[in-house]
């Protein structure tokens, strides 16, 4: 081969001490992003929120004081804020990661979980809830996607503070923005006459024990009105197979009523919250926590800001294409598992990464989705409104070697199933780009 045809090494995207990697997620105003430390080698996720769009909504002192209060929480069941940086047109926010996957996958994957397993989580759930609430910190969306598991499978609440950003405070003493998943908020958030943070946050920590114990949700149906009807008047049954004791408390924390609804305190109290229970074990850091990041994020000081580098699609290191995979084995990795519906796939091409995006674009247009591209990375958006809205599906093209990339989609708007049907459809237009082995090839004749 002669030395014209070789490529150079890939670029990939830094910011500042942090090679950036993958997206692990993505909302309407922000992305997480895998990351590592050059200096220590230590693994990150770092959160990526447009600039422009926290001025626009005049969001600065509200993230400025949710990152501060956040960087003073310390507990073994909440993602820590590492630090905060900022460029010209994004803030990152350099948090703890976590390999473990979402508890909403064990749920998707297992169904329904056994008792005590289910009570493990909701103890650690309400550890967190209850020492964020005694920051003044309310969470306002809970719900399994934002609850992950490390790799010993202890519970995290991720983006608490951030996911929802409280505002300020009414003089009533009470919230009143409306947030949250539907499914999940509780009755007096839809009624929009103020609430109660805390409380709020305990009628969401009761519907995920019901949704870990049942395998399904207490609350739900197509029609909005019709499930914001069952929501304000608590319409749910619990499924024969909950103990008597268990019905009991979620009972009490399915209470339409907040000014009746049980409290944390009395949830710590009760006997069958109890039952093997192991309090959080930490040291309480009293010590001044350094801000001084927080506000140079923040500030129109040159002298602060990070910069942003990337000349071509991002490589998948080993380590990244790895932990991707249940296993080692990189069939089990781009082939969808069991039968699960899962909200990203991934598949592999030796085409050129151009050809990758241009065939994208192809495939999704017929599907009457209008496609918006940036560099490598793809946005898909439904023209139709689906059960949970528009279906939107993220792409991204990786280099894992010269001739070898890894295309991942990932739904970031809309059903989950109505995702896993679009992908049937879409998935058909791109035989051309998918690369199969022998033995795959082999196994489909």
């Amino acid at each position: 081969m002669s030395g014209s045809s070789k490529r150079p090494p890939a670029k990939r995207t830094r910011v500042g001490k942090y090679e950036m990697g993958r997206t692990l997620g993505e909302g309407s105003f922000a992305k997480v992003k895998f990351a590592r430390d050059t200096v220590t080698g230590d693994l990150a996720a770092i959160k990526i929120l447009d600039r422009d769009k926290v001025l626009r909504h005049k969001m600065v002192e509200q993230i400025k004081r949710e990152i501060s209060t956040m960087k003073l929480i310390k507990h073994p069941n909440v993602v820590e804020i590492i630090e905060v940086m900022a460029s010209k047109t994004k803030i990152y926010i350099v948090l703890e990661f976590v390999n473990g996957g979402e508890l909403f996958d064990k749920i998707a994957q297992q169904g329904r979980l056994k008792e005590d397993e289910a009570r493990r989580y909701f103890q650690q759930l309400i550890n967190a809830v209850d020492y964020c609430h005694s920051r003044g910190v309310y969470h306002r969306d809970l719900k399994p996607e934002n609850l992950i598991l490390d790799g010993n499978g202890m519970l995290k609440v991720s983006d608490f503070g951030l996911s929802a950003l409280s505002p300020q405070i009414g003089g009533d003493g009470l919230l009143h923005t409306a947030c949250g998943t539907p499914n999940y908020v509780a009755p007096e958030v839809i009624s929009d006459k103020g609430y109660d943070g805390a409380s709020a946050d305990v009628w969401s920590c009761g519907v995920i024990l019901f949704v870990l114990m049942a395998g399904y949700l207490p609350f739900d149906d197509p029609n909005l009105m019709n499930l914001y009807r069952r929501i304000c008047k608590a319409d749910f049954a619990c499924p024969p197979w909950f103990s008597s004791a268990a019905r009991k408390l979620i009972g009490r924390i399915l209470d339409p009523n907040p000014l009746t609804r049980i409290r944390i305190a009395e949830i710590l109290e009760d006997e069958w919250f109890k039952k093997s229970y192991k309090p959080p074990c930490f040291e309480q850091d009293d010590e001044d926590v350094n801000l001084d990041d927080v506000d140079a994020a923040f500030s129109n000081s040159k002298e602060c800001l990070v910069t942003e580098r990337k000349e071509r699609p991002e490589s998948m290191n080993a380590f990244e294409l790895i932990s991707r995979s249940r296993e080692f084995s990189l069939e089990n990795l781009f082939e969808k598992q069991n039968g699960l519906v899962k909200r990203e796939t991934r598949f592999t091409s030796q085409r050129p990464a151009n050809e990758i995006v241009s065939k994208i674009e192809e495939a999704a247009k017929p599907l009457g989705f209008n496609v918006h591209k940036h560099n490598y990375k793809m946005k898909l958006k439904g023209d139709k409104n689906g059960r949970k809205g528009q279906l939107s599906v993220a792409t991204e093209v990786f280099e894992v070697a010269p001739s070898l990339h890894v295309v991942e989609l990932r739904k970031t708007g809309g059903d989950t199933l109505e995702f896993h049907k679009f992908y049937q459809s879409f998935s058909s237009g791109l035989k051309d780009i998918v690369w199969k082995t022998e033995e795959t090839s082999e196994q489909q004749r």
